[in-house]
């Protein structure tokens, strides 16, 4: 097992839950006294690290939101990584994907700068252009799969012919069985985000690529099927014994509120994770 799903275990064990807790702070939910400034941004950030530290598995940043401050909102993501427990695994949401060397220096910039534990990267290139994020043997990368939006079906719901490998199939489903049979798989390198706006899909997930872990966007304001996402990530306990299948659900602005329903109140943020935490808990053994 790899480091990243070793942290990513103990971290799901010792919450109880499968919930990551989305660091996306859009300037139009935060209080205007926080949202104007390098230091009011990181104090929301801490705010919310602090009130959801005992229940998050892990966080994800999405990264274009600090990009949106400029230089100031880098210096807040940098800064991250110390303000988030160690046994608590980073993710940064950034969907980088290009040719080698600039995959090299996207793997410098999340994994040496940001620190973070886990990335997201987009398989369009081909998988192996990936090579610099997912030869890392102590990071973790989950590959866009089955995304969570309205328009994901233009092209991930397009048909691919069987190559004598493979059966035609959906382009997500290629996309999840090429993963799965990549060494960085069996290395426990490489997982799939998979959003939970698509049910069916994410069913296909399942039988094309059991063991992959998953990242799963879309529940809480986007209104994905959570009943589908408990179930799929019991079946992955089943299939790997891993705690809560390793399965993230990530929830982001049904935890940190908004700047009119006290979204910078710690009391009101540690009451909507809790609530979440409850709602993703993992069941025992």
């Amino acid at each position: 097992m790899s480091r990243y799903l070793e942290v990513l275990e103990g971290s799901i064990a010792r919450s109880g839950s499968r919930l990551c807790v989305g660091i996306d702070p859009d300037p139009a939910h935060l209080p205007a006294d926080l949202a104007e400034s390098e230091a009011g941004l990181l104090r929301w950030c801490e705010i919310l690290i602090d009130a959801t530290s005992k229940f998050a598995a892990a966080y994800k940043v999405n990264l274009a939101f600090f990009e949106a401050y400029g230089s100031a909102g880098i210096r807040v993501a940098t800064s991250l990584r110390q303000s988030i427990p160690r046994d608590t695994p980073l993710i940064i949401d950034a969907k980088r994907g290009d040719i080698g060397s600039t995959v090299a220096a996207h793997a410098r910039a999340l994994y040496d700068v940001l620190g973070a534990d886990a990335v997201t990267a987009n398989p369009y290139l081909g998988i192996g252009a990936l090579d610099h994020l997912l030869s890392r043997e102590d990071r973790f990368v989950y590959l866009l799969c089955r995304t969570s939006n309205p328009e994901a079906s233009e092209l991930q719901e397009l048909r691919v012919a069987s190559d004598g490998t493979a059966p035609e199939e959906a382009l997500f489903s290629r996309v999840a069985r090429l993963a799965a049979a990549r060494p960085e798989a069996g290395a426990g390198r490489i997982g799939l985000v998979a959003g939970a706006t698509a049910a069916t899909a994410l069913a296909r997930i399942g039988d094309v690529a059991p063991a992959l872990p998953l990242l799963v966007p879309g529940i809480g304001a986007q209104g994905g099927d959570l009943a589908a996402v408990l179930a799929y990530s019991e079946a992955a306990r089943a299939e790997t014994a891993r705690a809560g299948g390793a399965l993230l659900v990530n929830v982001g602005r049904a935890i940190s509120g908004s700047a009119s329903d006290g979204g910078a109140r710690p009391e009101a943020i540690h009451a909507r994770s809790a609530e979440w935490a409850s709602r993703l808990a993992i069941l025992t053994p």
